[in-house]
């Protein structure tokens, strides 16, 4: 049996680059929902199987939205901003907390659903007829749409390649293409097998302990045995049930919150790079400009001066040269809090 990426390879020319997509050129190749995972459609033209939408939404303030999934049709979500929201059905709480870029939620059909947008946020939505889904293969039973339901893939890595690649291709990314990327992202859910074990996510508590104190304490030395012992429990079990809460690996957490920290000091500051690196929790420059560009997609100083070009265009345009920029720096140095 191929894997995911073997059969999206074979059915893919496109390779994603290991920059960040151009994420406002994909906005404008597919329709913007002005209301959540409500896509516009075209008076007289019949719905299609499968319909790609974008959902952003850039201000600070809470924003609530309701949602029923069509009880002929699957949603899939994908987060392609870090962000922090709440999903909720009555009095079940589906998600609650920071959900990193990556992140994949499929709903089932005639699922409703609630959201509360805690933070700015970028969605890449599919909803895709029921009639998509492959066909069980022999000896096996058909998928039920609750063994679907609320799936939630905290940095789902195959996700956020599909996802990429096709905001990466904008406006070039034609009607076969993107239906290839959902029919590749249908296989990837369908045939996944469920964990043989279940790893409880860190309690709340827990958590906000362990997020409390590298807040406090990110820019000097934390090691695994540290955030252990502020949760309260071994090693072992602290990193499996951090990762199941937050999708990171405890280094990688503390790698992000130490990353976004310097964001804010190249956007808002004259900062030399040197001192935004020790200021933050590294040892040397050329470390922290190597998680940098990993994490970004960019060195430190050409991030800081596209950040800048970037803020001077807005300004011309609106005439508040910082409002993108505070509100891309809040969204990961807030996460977990």
């Amino acid at each position: 049996m191929l894997t995911d990426m073997q059969a999206a390879g074979a059915r893919l020319t496109h390779q994603p680059g290991a920059r960040e997509p151009d994420f406002s050129q994909g906005a404008r190749a597919f329709p913007h929902e002005r209301k959540w995972r409500q896509p516009e459609q075209r008076a007289g033209i019949a719905r299609e199987d499968i319909t790609i939408s974008r959902f952003t939404y850039a201000q600070t303030a809470v924003r609530r939205e309701d949602a029923t999934t069509p009880p002929d049709r699957y949603f899939f979500s994908i987060a392609l901003k870090s962000t922090r929201l709440k999903l909720t059905r009555g009095s079940q709480t589906i998600f609650d907390g920071a959900m990193p870029a990556g992140t994949l939620y499929v709903g089932a059909p005639s699922k409703p659903l609630r959201a509360q947008f805690l933070a700015p946020c970028d969605f890449l939505h599919f909803h895709i007829s029921a009639n998509c889904f492959p066909s069980p293969q022999q000896g096996t039973e058909p998928l039920a749409p609750e063994c679907l339901n609320d799936l939630l893939l905290l940095r789902d890595p195959f996700a956020e390649q599909l996802a990429k690649a096709l905001t990466e291709q904008g406006h070039s990314a034609d009607r076969e293409f993107a239906c290839c990327i959902a029919q590749t992202l249908v296989m990837h859910v369908a045939r996944r097998e469920p964990p043989r074990t279940k790893v409880n996510a860190l309690p709340k508590w827990r958590l906000r302990r362990v997020e409390e104190y590298v807040r406090a304490r990110f820019d000097h030395s934390i090691s695994l045995s540290d955030l252990a012992g502020v949760a309260g429990l071994s090693r072992m079990h602290f990193a499996a049930q951090f990762r199941a809460a937050t999708g990171y690996r405890p280094r990688e957490y503390l790698l992000q919150q130490r990353i976004e920290h310097a964001k804010s000091l190249l956007s808002n500051t004259e900062t030399p790079l040197v001192e935004a690196a020790l200021a933050v929790g590294f040892c040397t420059q050329a470390h922290f400009s190597t998680v940098f560009k990993r994490l970004t997609g960019d060195t430190p100083a050409r991030w800081r001066s596209a950040m800048r070009n970037a803020s001077a265009s807005s300004g011309v345009a609106d005439g508040d040269p910082h409002v993108e920029t505070q509100g891309l720096s809040r969204v990961l140095g807030a996460d977990l809090s």
